[in-house]
């Protein structure tokens, strides 16, 4: 699992796999305005979104998160 956090747009992602390849995530459900879940063929979760990150996570998950 691994995290990576975008400043410009305050947004962070948690891969729960290694890598996602494109069109792999078929399938979104947003829980709220801030959480959006991504899901492959298999209903098998691939990772989180969090929008405005700096308001939910807190700061050192954010520090120890790759940039990008």
């Amino acid at each position: 699992m691994r995290t990576t956090f975008d400043k410009e747009v305050d947004a962070a992602y948690i891969y729960m796999v290694d890598n996602i390849e494109k069109g792999e995530a078929i399938k979104t459900v947003q829980l709220n305005e801030n959480i959006i879940l991504d899901f492959d063929k298999d209903d098998k979760l691939l990772g989180i979104e969090i929008l405005n990150a700096s308001e939910i996570l807190n700061k050192e998950s954010l520090l120890s998160a790759s940039s990008i």
